[in-house]
């Protein structure tokens, strides 16, 4: 597998792991009692970007191990999947 693929396939992952992350730890201005007029109450009272990078950053970095010593290492592949489905062709 080239160095393109697995940046490719890490840059997917990590960018499906920052959406699972941002909504952990936040407080929302409502429950801090400290609403912003012109915005929603349900907008976050501080927004901690380095946080959420670094904590992407990481999660990411360690499922990208994870798939790349099962499929790279291991050999497991999509093929790999038994089908439970008959096949119509």
């Amino acid at each position: 597998m080239s160095a393109f693929s697995t940046l490719a396939i890490y840059f997917i992952i990590w960018w499906l792991t920052l959406f699972t992350v941002l909504p952990l730890g936040v407080r929302t201005q409502a429950e801090e009692n400290d609403v912003v007029p012109g915005s929603v109450e349900s907008a976050p009272a501080r927004f901690r970007a380095l946080r959420v990078v670094l904590l992407t950053t990481v999660i990411a970095a360690a499922i990208h191990v994870g798939w790349y010593v099962v499929s790279v290492k291991l050999g497991y592949g999509i093929d790999s999947i038994p089908r439970f489905a008959p096949k119509f062709y």
